[in-house]
Protein backbone atom coordinates (compact mmCIF):
# COMPACT_ATOMS: atom_id res chain seq x y z
CA UNK A 1 0.00 0.00 0.00
CA UNK A 2 1.58 3.35 -0.58
CA UNK A 3 2.72 6.09 2.21
CA UNK A 4 1.12 9.01 1.92
CA UNK A 5 4.20 11.45 0.65
CA UNK A 6 6.11 14.15 2.36
CA UNK A 7 8.13 16.94 2.54
CA UNK A 8 11.81 16.54 2.29
CA UNK A 9 12.57 17.08 5.61
CA UNK A 10 10.12 14.41 6.82
CA UNK A 11 7.38 16.58 7.36
CA UNK A 12 3.67 16.11 6.13
CA UNK A 13 3.01 18.18 2.74
CA UNK A 14 1.03 21.55 3.70
CA UNK A 15 -2.14 21.37 3.29
CA UNK A 16 -3.76 23.93 0.54
CA UNK A 17 -6.34 26.17 2.08
CA UNK A 18 -8.84 27.77 -0.07
CA UNK A 19 -9.53 31.60 0.40
CA UNK A 20 -11.69 32.86 3.58
CA UNK A 21 -15.00 33.91 2.03
CA UNK A 22 -15.57 37.80 2.55
CA UNK A 23 -19.54 38.94 3.65
CA UNK A 24 -20.53 41.63 3.12
CA UNK A 25 -24.14 43.37 4.95
CA UNK A 26 -26.16 46.19 3.44
CA UNK A 27 -28.16 48.20 5.39
CA UNK A 28 -29.02 51.60 5.90
CA UNK A 29 -32.23 54.10 5.39
CA UNK A 30 -35.48 53.20 3.22
CA UNK A 31 -34.74 54.79 -0.10
CA UNK A 32 -30.99 55.46 0.37
CA UNK A 33 -30.24 52.84 -2.50
CA UNK A 34 -29.64 49.53 -1.02
CA UNK A 35 -31.11 47.74 -4.34
CA UNK A 36 -29.11 49.38 -6.46
CA UNK A 37 -26.03 48.93 -3.99
CA UNK A 38 -27.10 44.96 -4.12
CA UNK A 39 -27.25 44.73 -7.36
CA UNK A 40 -23.44 46.65 -8.14
CA UNK A 41 -22.08 43.83 -5.80
CA UNK A 42 -23.70 41.09 -7.86
CA UNK A 43 -21.93 43.05 -10.83
CA UNK A 44 -18.20 42.01 -9.02
CA UNK A 45 -18.97 38.61 -8.31
CA UNK A 46 -21.05 38.43 -4.97
CA UNK A 47 -23.82 36.07 -4.19
CA UNK A 48 -26.50 38.45 -3.51
CA UNK A 49 -29.46 38.13 -1.68
CA UNK A 50 -31.97 40.50 -0.34
CA UNK A 51 -34.20 40.75 2.88
CA UNK A 52 -32.73 37.50 4.24
CA UNK A 53 -34.49 37.50 7.49
CA UNK A 54 -32.28 37.45 10.27
CA UNK A 55 -32.42 34.45 12.57
CA UNK A 56 -30.92 32.89 8.82
CA UNK A 57 -27.85 35.22 8.52
CA UNK A 58 -25.95 33.50 10.51
CA UNK A 59 -26.69 29.90 9.18
CA UNK A 60 -26.19 32.09 5.50
CA UNK A 61 -22.47 33.05 6.41
CA UNK A 62 -21.72 29.71 7.93
CA UNK A 63 -22.84 27.83 4.42
CA UNK A 64 -20.46 30.44 2.84
CA UNK A 65 -18.15 29.74 4.80
CA UNK A 66 -18.10 26.41 3.98
CA UNK A 67 -18.57 26.70 0.66
CA UNK A 68 -16.74 25.79 -2.31
CA UNK A 69 -18.04 28.10 -4.71
CA UNK A 70 -19.23 30.92 -2.99
CA UNK A 71 -15.80 33.51 -2.38
CA UNK A 72 -17.69 37.25 -1.48
CA UNK A 73 -21.69 37.26 -0.74
CA UNK A 74 -23.88 40.21 -0.03
CA UNK A 75 -27.03 40.52 1.75
CA UNK A 76 -29.24 43.49 2.63
CA UNK A 77 -30.72 44.16 6.03
CA UNK A 78 -33.04 46.62 7.11
CA UNK A 79 -36.01 48.07 8.91
CA UNK A 80 -38.50 45.82 7.16
CA UNK A 81 -36.98 43.20 9.57
CA UNK A 82 -39.45 44.88 12.28
CA UNK A 83 -38.41 44.77 15.98
CA UNK A 84 -36.04 41.40 15.76
CA UNK A 85 -33.63 44.31 13.89
CA UNK A 86 -32.61 45.46 17.59
CA UNK A 87 -30.77 42.22 17.80
CA UNK A 88 -28.57 42.57 14.90
CA UNK A 89 -25.32 44.48 16.43
CA UNK A 90 -24.97 41.42 18.40
CA UNK A 91 -25.50 38.81 16.02
CA UNK A 92 -23.20 40.99 13.40
CA UNK A 93 -20.62 41.27 16.11
CA UNK A 94 -20.45 36.89 16.17
CA UNK A 95 -20.82 36.73 13.02
CA UNK A 96 -17.44 38.72 12.23
CA UNK A 97 -15.98 36.42 14.54
CA UNK A 98 -15.91 33.57 12.13
CA UNK A 99 -16.31 34.87 9.15
CA UNK A 100 -14.30 38.19 7.51
CA UNK A 101 -17.05 40.84 7.72
CA UNK A 102 -18.04 44.43 6.57
CA UNK A 103 -21.13 46.41 7.39
CA UNK A 104 -22.25 49.30 4.93
CA UNK A 105 -24.46 51.74 5.78
CA UNK A 106 -26.72 53.77 3.30
CA UNK A 107 -28.08 56.97 4.18
CA UNK A 108 -29.33 59.94 2.12
CA UNK A 109 -30.68 63.44 3.62
CA UNK A 110 -33.81 64.12 4.53
CA UNK A 111 -34.81 66.26 1.30
CA UNK A 112 -33.43 63.72 -0.76
CA UNK A 113 -35.45 60.98 0.61
CA UNK A 114 -38.35 62.41 0.79
CA UNK A 115 -37.95 63.62 -2.93
CA UNK A 116 -37.16 59.75 -3.70
CA UNK A 117 -40.39 58.63 -2.15
CA UNK A 118 -42.59 61.00 -3.74
CA UNK A 119 -41.17 60.39 -7.00
CA UNK A 120 -41.51 56.39 -7.10
CA UNK A 121 -45.11 56.96 -5.06
CA UNK A 122 -43.81 54.09 -3.33
CA UNK A 123 -45.35 53.99 1.02
CA UNK A 124 -42.02 54.05 3.73
CA UNK A 125 -41.97 50.80 5.18
CA UNK A 126 -42.93 51.97 8.38
CA UNK A 127 -46.28 52.45 7.07
CA UNK A 128 -48.39 55.42 6.12
CA UNK A 129 -50.05 56.50 9.65
CA UNK A 130 -46.99 59.20 9.85
CA UNK A 131 -45.96 61.10 7.49
CA UNK A 132 -43.06 60.22 5.35
CA UNK A 133 -40.60 63.05 7.20
CA UNK A 134 -41.59 61.46 10.44
CA UNK A 135 -41.06 57.88 9.05
CA UNK A 136 -37.39 58.82 8.34
CA UNK A 137 -36.86 60.00 12.01
CA UNK A 138 -37.93 57.23 13.13
CA UNK A 139 -35.92 55.03 11.29
CA UNK A 140 -32.64 56.79 11.55
CA UNK A 141 -33.37 56.19 15.21
CA UNK A 142 -33.93 52.76 15.39
CA UNK A 143 -30.66 51.66 13.07
CA UNK A 144 -28.67 54.41 15.01
CA UNK A 145 -27.28 51.69 16.47
CA UNK A 146 -26.25 49.44 13.93
CA UNK A 147 -24.86 52.80 12.06
CA UNK A 148 -21.83 53.17 14.63
CA UNK A 149 -20.82 49.77 13.61
CA UNK A 150 -20.69 50.02 10.12
CA UNK A 151 -17.86 50.52 7.97
CA UNK A 152 -18.10 52.44 5.35
CA UNK A 153 -21.06 55.08 6.10
CA UNK A 154 -22.27 56.38 1.89
CA UNK A 155 -24.19 59.38 1.75
CA UNK A 156 -26.02 58.95 -1.31
CA UNK A 157 -28.16 62.13 -1.43
CA UNK A 158 -26.40 63.94 -4.24
CA UNK A 159 -25.66 60.04 -6.47
CA UNK A 160 -27.79 59.07 -9.17
CA UNK A 161 -27.98 55.69 -9.83
CA UNK A 162 -24.67 55.48 -12.22
CA UNK A 163 -22.43 57.37 -9.83
CA UNK A 164 -23.82 55.10 -6.97
CA UNK A 165 -22.98 51.60 -8.80
CA UNK A 166 -20.13 53.45 -9.60
CA UNK A 167 -18.90 54.23 -5.90
CA UNK A 168 -19.41 50.90 -5.08
CA UNK A 169 -17.39 49.48 -7.58
CA UNK A 170 -14.22 52.01 -7.04
CA UNK A 171 -14.88 50.75 -3.28
CA UNK A 172 -14.83 47.18 -3.00
CA UNK A 173 -13.02 46.41 -6.30
CA UNK A 174 -9.62 46.69 -4.75
CA UNK A 175 -10.49 43.90 -1.78
CA UNK A 176 -11.95 41.75 -4.51
CA UNK A 177 -9.35 41.09 -7.48
CA UNK A 178 -11.33 37.94 -9.00
CA UNK A 179 -14.20 40.62 -9.55
CA UNK A 180 -12.77 42.32 -12.64
CA UNK A 181 -14.41 42.46 -15.77
CA UNK A 182 -14.37 38.44 -17.39
CA UNK A 183 -13.18 38.69 -20.75
CA UNK A 184 -14.36 35.90 -23.16
CA UNK A 185 -12.42 34.99 -26.30
CA UNK A 186 -14.06 33.18 -29.02
CA UNK A 187 -13.87 32.50 -32.77
CA UNK A 188 -16.36 31.84 -35.28
CA UNK A 189 -17.29 31.58 -38.83
CA UNK A 190 -18.88 34.03 -41.03
CA UNK A 191 -20.68 31.06 -42.55
CA UNK A 192 -22.48 30.57 -39.53
CA UNK A 193 -23.24 33.90 -38.66
CA UNK A 194 -21.95 36.24 -35.33
CA UNK A 195 -22.13 35.31 -32.10
CA UNK A 196 -25.23 37.69 -30.99
CA UNK A 197 -23.37 38.25 -27.45
CA UNK A 198 -20.33 39.81 -29.40
CA UNK A 199 -19.52 43.35 -27.36
CA UNK A 200 -16.14 43.38 -30.33
CA UNK A 201 -15.90 41.76 -33.56
CA UNK A 202 -12.82 41.50 -35.74
CA UNK A 203 -12.83 40.30 -38.68
CA UNK A 204 -9.59 38.04 -39.90
CA UNK A 205 -10.51 37.00 -43.14
CA UNK A 206 -7.84 39.16 -44.65
CA UNK A 207 -5.34 36.66 -43.23
CA UNK A 208 -4.00 33.72 -45.62
CA UNK A 209 -6.54 30.59 -45.34
CA UNK A 210 -4.66 26.93 -44.76
CA UNK A 211 -8.16 25.64 -45.81
CA UNK A 212 -6.77 25.82 -49.15
CA UNK A 213 -3.87 23.86 -48.07
CA UNK A 214 -4.62 19.87 -48.22
CA UNK A 215 -2.60 18.86 -45.45
CA UNK A 216 -4.59 21.53 -43.34
CA UNK A 217 -8.26 20.95 -44.49
CA UNK A 218 -8.82 19.24 -42.21
CA UNK A 219 -7.37 19.68 -38.98
CA UNK A 220 -7.92 23.13 -37.00
CA UNK A 221 -6.28 26.53 -36.13
CA UNK A 222 -4.80 24.31 -32.50
CA UNK A 223 -2.88 22.47 -34.75
CA UNK A 224 0.91 22.93 -33.91
CA UNK A 225 1.54 22.88 -37.65
CA UNK A 226 -1.85 25.01 -38.89
CA UNK A 227 -0.89 27.85 -36.24
CA UNK A 228 2.73 27.93 -37.31
CA UNK A 229 1.60 28.10 -40.61
CA UNK A 230 -0.66 31.33 -39.95
CA UNK A 231 2.08 32.89 -37.17
CA UNK A 232 4.55 32.63 -40.69
CA UNK A 233 3.11 35.55 -42.35
CA UNK A 234 4.03 39.13 -40.96
CA UNK A 235 0.76 40.39 -41.12
CA UNK A 236 -0.22 37.49 -38.22
CA UNK A 237 1.77 38.63 -35.75
CA UNK A 238 1.16 42.53 -36.13
CA UNK A 239 -2.39 41.90 -36.20
CA UNK A 240 -1.97 40.16 -32.78
CA UNK A 241 0.13 42.93 -31.40
CA UNK A 242 -1.89 45.50 -32.76
CA UNK A 243 -5.06 44.12 -31.26
CA UNK A 244 -3.47 43.05 -28.17
CA UNK A 245 -2.46 46.74 -26.95
CA UNK A 246 -5.71 48.10 -28.22
CA UNK A 247 -7.81 45.25 -25.73
CA UNK A 248 -5.20 46.54 -22.84
CA UNK A 249 -6.13 49.53 -23.31
CA UNK A 250 -9.35 48.96 -23.49
CA UNK A 251 -10.67 46.86 -21.34
CA UNK A 252 -9.94 49.22 -18.00
CA UNK A 253 -12.04 51.85 -19.52
CA UNK A 254 -14.86 48.99 -19.72
CA UNK A 255 -14.33 47.88 -15.96
CA UNK A 256 -14.75 51.31 -15.01
CA UNK A 257 -18.28 51.48 -16.66
CA UNK A 258 -19.00 49.00 -14.20
CA UNK A 259 -18.85 46.07 -17.07
CA UNK A 260 -19.01 42.48 -15.84
CA UNK A 261 -18.21 40.74 -19.01
CA UNK A 262 -17.09 41.39 -22.13
CA UNK A 263 -17.02 39.03 -25.22
CA UNK A 264 -14.71 39.59 -28.07
CA UNK A 265 -15.49 37.53 -31.21
CA UNK A 266 -12.70 36.84 -33.55
CA UNK A 267 -13.79 35.37 -37.29
CA UNK A 268 -12.79 33.89 -40.58
CA UNK A 269 -15.11 32.60 -43.18
CA UNK A 270 -14.90 28.68 -41.44
CA UNK A 271 -14.10 28.81 -37.87
CA UNK A 272 -12.34 26.20 -38.01
CA UNK A 273 -8.33 27.70 -38.93
CA UNK A 274 -7.82 31.22 -38.66
CA UNK A 275 -10.32 32.65 -36.28
CA UNK A 276 -9.24 29.67 -33.76
CA UNK A 277 -5.31 30.88 -33.99
CA UNK A 278 -6.29 34.42 -33.27
CA UNK A 279 -8.38 33.65 -30.29
CA UNK A 280 -6.04 31.66 -28.31
CA UNK A 281 -2.88 34.01 -28.96
CA UNK A 282 -5.02 36.78 -27.84
CA UNK A 283 -6.23 35.07 -24.82
CA UNK A 284 -2.68 34.34 -24.22
CA UNK A 285 -1.54 38.21 -24.18
CA UNK A 286 -4.82 39.25 -22.33
CA UNK A 287 -4.02 36.41 -19.47
CA UNK A 288 -0.63 37.34 -19.75
CA UNK A 289 -1.57 41.02 -19.16
CA UNK A 290 -3.51 39.89 -15.90
CA UNK A 291 -7.23 39.87 -16.98
CA UNK A 292 -9.48 37.31 -16.36
CA UNK A 293 -10.20 34.99 -19.75
CA UNK A 294 -11.95 32.42 -21.15
CA UNK A 295 -11.17 30.85 -24.80
CA UNK A 296 -14.14 29.24 -27.01
CA UNK A 297 -14.21 28.31 -30.33
CA UNK A 298 -17.81 28.42 -31.49
CA UNK A 299 -17.90 26.09 -34.83
CA UNK A 300 -14.50 24.76 -34.33
CA UNK A 301 -15.84 21.10 -34.91
CA UNK A 302 -18.57 22.54 -38.02
CA UNK A 303 -17.72 21.44 -41.57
Amino acid sequence: MPRPSTARNGSAPPVSRRPSTELVIITGLSGSGKGTVLKAFEDLGYYSVDNLPLDLIPKFAELARESHKIRRAALVVDIREGASLDRFPALYKRIRQRVPTRLLFLEADDAALIRRFSETRRPHPLGTDDTVAQSIRRERERLAPIRKLADPIINTSKFNVHELRETIHKTFRENSPQAKVLVQVTSFGYRYGVPADSDLVFDVRFLPNPNYIPEFKKLSGKHPSVARYIRSFPQTMEFIARISDLLIYLIPHYIEEGKSYLTIAFGCTGGHHRSVLIANEIRKRLAGAGFRVKETHRDISKG
